[in-house]
């Protein structure tokens, strides 16, 4: 092994290099960062360089729902994996951009995570609260500029508006500013809670662990609420960070702790579960498997003025990819075209305007590829060579269950919702 030697010729060189690059000026506000999955790269990463394991299946969606909406993202996370890479104390991988704006990032248990983010989305709410009684104060006032009083009006109307928030908000605060330096006592107030102006976006992020499992109560109470916030499910189907013990999401047949014969239940469909409120925004993802749903998904889910759920489904190392985690995106493609996972939409709005609210966006599956895609991950081909009588019944009831669910889909994409 080469020591590490920082004043090496070879490494003053990358340093250079680096040093140059990280200075290369953003070229986002050039396109619709939100459009398509291509502009969606011209973003700064909010979330870089995070201590995960490589090829690690959850990081990719922390790293794009950052991308799209860190310069106003606050962040509640459940412990486990994505708490321990987000936080690995003295550095963090969150970051920020040329404006210095960043994701705010706070950790809570597996169970209180999910209020734990709602309370800071009912703090947030009610310090808007104080912002609009305060503007209400300028605005009514006969000695306030006719310009500050049009702002404060606008930003009234439009609070719930992020782009334009993003609009209003600087010039609010150079009219408060100048307000401030007249005397004003309102506007020394509403100088305090400037940061408020701009339309926050909440998520909260938690693995399957958390989610299916020991905060499922807290996620539930949460999505009830009708709040305005977002839950990001990472779904490695096990509690990964603390030795890939078996959770409710662990499916049919597959070996994890506390299921070493291999789990003989079956997997629990928390999104299905969720959209039966009516007026949760719900979506299953893969990014692997299609990339512009993905986006989809997120930007909608972030878009509704409600609760949504996100289930991202995650390749993990307990699951012993043989082709390796360096192919953990090709890995949620095979797992969408066999039938294991599907790939599906509940979106709220669209009920609103009589429309099905359920898009299953999975194309009908190859299920002759479903045993060929289980042998590929050691989880399962390790039942098959310790019990290899058992595996194929436990694999037979797998794909059943797989294309049960898949048949619920359907059902629920048939569905009449015409107001007629």
């Amino acid at each position: 092994m080469i020591p590490f030697n920082p004043d090496a010729p070879e490494m003053k060189k990358k340093a250079a290099d680096w040093d140059k690059l990280v200075k290369i000026p953003s070229k986002q506000h050039l396109v619709d960062i939100r459009s398509n999955v291509k502009n969606s790269q011209f973003a700064t990463p909010l979330f870089e360089f995070s201590g995960a394991c490589a090829g690690c299946g959850e990081t990719p969606y922390v790293k794009l729902i950052s991308q799209l909406f860190g310069d106003r993202q606050m962040i509640a996370n459940a412990t486990g994996c994505s708490s321990i890479y987000s936080a690995s104390i003295p550095s963090t991988p969150y970051t920020k951009n040329e404006q210095g704006q960043g994701p705010v990032f706070n950790n809570s248990l597996f169970e209180d995570f999910c209020e734990f983010g709602m309370g800071m989305a009912l703090g947030n709410k009610k310090m808007k609260e104080r912002v609009a009684k305060l503007l209400t104060e300028v605005a009514g006032h006969e000695k306030s500029p006719a310009e500050f009083k049009a702002l404060a009006e606008e930003w009234i109307a439009n609070s719930e508006d992020v782009d334009k928030t993003k609009e209003i908000a600087p010039k609010l605060r150079e009219q408060i500013e100048a307000g401030v330096k007249a005397g004003c006592e309102t506007c020394k107030e509403l100088k305090t809670l400037d940061h408020y102006l701009v339309k926050r976006s909440q998520w909260i992020i938690g693995g399957d662990g958390a989610s299916y499992d020991i905060g499922y109560g807290g996620l539930d109470h949460v999505i009830a609420s009708g709040e305005d916030l977002n839950i990001l499910v990472l779904d490695t189907e096990v509690y990964s960070n603390t030795g890939g013990q078996a959770s409710k999401a662990t499916p049919l047949g597959a070996i994890a702790q506390f299921a070493a014969r291999g789990k003989r239940t079956r997997k629990k469909d928390l999104g299905l579960i969720a959209t039966i409120y009516g007026y949760v925004y719900v979506a299953q993802i893969a990014m692997g498997a299609d990339h512009a749903q993905c986006l989809r998904a997120i930007r909608e889910a972030e878009a509704w003025p409600g609760p949504s759920l996100i289930i991202a489904y995650s390749p993990c190392i307990n699951h012993g990819l043989r082709s390796g985690m360096g192919k953990s995106q090709a890995e949620e493609k095979k797992a969408v075209e066999c039938g294991y996972w599907h790939l599906w939409r509940y979106n709220p709005a669209l009920a609103e305007e009589g429309k099905n609210p359920f898009i299953l966006d999975s194309k009908e599956p190859d299920w002759d590829k479903f045993n060929d895609f289980l042998m590929g991950e050691v989880r399962y081909s390790s039942v098959k060579k310790a019990y290899p009588k058992e595996a194929d019944e436990l694999f037979a009831d797998a794909k059943r269950m797989a294309q049960l669910r898949y048949q619920s889909y359907v059902r629920k994409t048939e569905e009449d919702w015409s107001n007629e």
